[in-house]
């Protein structure tokens, strides 16, 4: 799914109205009759709802859906905010439909005295926000934070930036609980700048014009559910481990053999056919008793990985638990001098490469590496903004001509073709020790099953989250364990599987 900016969004609109040879009040009529579905799936008529509505086109959304409400026997308040001299025309004209219910001005004391049973509809700025709120509606949005009500903000919240707000105050934003969004996320709710401001959105289709979205120009993308249906491959009845691949998983060290193990239980998890790992002695006993269905290659470290790498696996998932001892470091030179091998790039072999720049020269081509913020800074340096951050990531992949997988909410999936993939799946609970160390034995264990490194970078990050979605539907995700997320792809398959199915009939 494309990530449209400001400008693009409106050109949608604009072609829409064109191909589709209707009016802007009926395209409005659209995304407020989307709404007004939304609500009434999730509210009933007892709700009491107060709708704040800008003199603009969201506040125009914002009446026509006033309206709508009223019809279903919804208890509506409608409160208007002046943006300019001159109210928009469709604001104007679905203004001028609402029947039996008073508008009310918006003034902070009206927001101060709102009773607490009500849920706020915010309606009153849209996509186009250009510059930071100021003045007596900054006032207005920050009392409106203050207070314990519900927030649904119509197509993006009061105040928030399509695409980037380092310079934007979060004072100066509302605070909603959902964001009833039009077709495409916006790139803001992706970001850890002001994404929280979202709360949770949730895409409604209006039918903007599908050709122009199909054809508009855009490296950012939403990794959804239907992408990795299309990515991933049902087994075959005659598929046996031989071809199901062999995945070498590369680390542990004294006191960190559990990231290994947790590694080397998601790749075979994810369907590897058989798996292998390569650690330091200390660490055998506990494998061997942890995942009986590895199998062990012998290495001189006692403590850690040391010594040369000398064997011949195809693919490689490094880092997990492995240290950054000075022979490790020089182990890792020797695994990367392996030209065939597909690689994924994890945690302290990160940390290593960092230290040590001429190894990045080495990467072969399409590795997959998976850091997380930190890790990244110490590759790329630091960052001011989000901007910069996406601009450094895309820098780094189409440089060096990797994959780079940037942990965290919404995890960002740079490709050498400078196109990055935003994560639809996953909640909080996944900002857990051990929980980087599933994702990268899942992106092993697809590629050791034949998926290209592209596809399984995308696959794997979506089934990762996905997974610990799963999990959190039966405990509370403030206590997941990175295990438990390994506890869940059984089930991510499952779905991947039965969706596979119903496109086959």
């Amino acid at each position: 799914m494309k990530i449209l900016n400001r400008t693009q969004i409106l050109e949608a609109d604009r072609q829409t109205l064109r191909k589709a040879s209707i009016s802007s009040t009926a395209l409005m009529e659209r995304a407020a009759m989307a709404c007004m579905h939304w609500i009434t799936a999730h509210y009933t008529t007892n709700q009491v709802f107060a709708i704040f509505c800008g003199t603009g086109n969201n506040g125009g959304d914002g009446m026509a859906l006033c309206r709508l409400l009223t019809a279903k026997k919804y208890n509506c308040s409608l409160y208007e905010y002046p943006l300019s001299e001159t109210p928009a025309k469709d604001y104007q004209l679905n203004k001028a439909k609402i029947k039996g219910t008073s508008i009310k001005k918006l003034t902070a004391k009206a927001v101060a005295s709102l009773p607490g049973n009500v849920v706020v509809i915010d309606a009153l700025l849209g996509t186009g926000t250009k510059r930071p709120v100021e003045g007596v509606l900054k006032e207005i949005l920050c009392g409106l934070n203050q207070l314990p009500n519900p927030v649904i903000s119509i197509d993006t919240p009061s105040g928030l930036m399509s695409e980037y707000n380092s310079k934007n105050p979060a004072e100066g934003i509302v605070q909603a609980q959902h964001t009833l969004s039009f077709q495409r996320p916006k790139l803001a709710f992706l970001l850890p700048e002001r994404g929280g401001k979202a709360g949770i959105f949730h895409l409604l289709d209006i039918g903007l014009d599908p050709k122009f979205l199909e054809e508009v120009k855009t490296p950012l993308r939403y990794l959804t559910v239907e992408k990795t249906k299309n990515i991933y491959r049902s087994p075959n009845k005659f598929d046996h481990k031989g071809n199901n691949g062999h995945l070498l998983v590369v680390g542990g060290s004294k006191g960190k053999m559990g990231a290994v193990v947790l590694a080397a239980k998601a790749g075979m998890r994810t369907g590897a056919g058989k798996l292998s790992v390569l650690c330091p002695q200390s660490g055998i006993e506990i494998l061997q008793k942890s995942i009986p269905e590895v199998m062990i290659e012998n290495n001189a470290g006692i403590d850690s990985i040391s010594g040369y790498y000398g064997l011949n696996h195809n693919t490689i998932a490094v880092g997990p638990g492995m240290g950054t001892d000075p022979q490790t470091t020089a182990f890792m030179t020797s695994l990367l001098s392996q030209p065939k091998a597909q690689l994924v790039i994890d945690a302290d072999a990160l940390n290593m490469m960092a230290k040590e720049k001429q190894l990045l020269k080495k990467l072969p081509k399409n590795t997959v590496l998976t850091p997380h913020p930190k890790e990244f800074e110490r590759w790329v340096g630091s960052w001011q903004n989000d901007q910069q951050k996406i601009q450094l990531l895309t820098d780094l992949t189409e440089r060096y001509q990797v994959i780079c997988v940037l942990k965290g909410a919404h995890t960002a999936v740079a490709l050498p073709n400078g196109s990055v993939w935003f994560n639809s799946s996953g909640n909080p609970g996944m900002a857990t020790a051990g929980s980087g160390d599933v994702l990268t034995g899942i992106i092993g264990g697809l590629l050791a099953k034949g998926y290209t490194p592209e596809d399984a970078a995308l696959l794997g990050v979506y089934a990762h989250g996905r997974a610990a979605d799963i999990i959190s539907r039966s405990m509370n995700y403030n206590f997941m364990m990175a295990s438990d997320i390994i506890r869940g792809l059984n089930e991510v398959w499952m779905e991947l599987e039965n969706q596979q199915d119903i496109l086959s009939l």
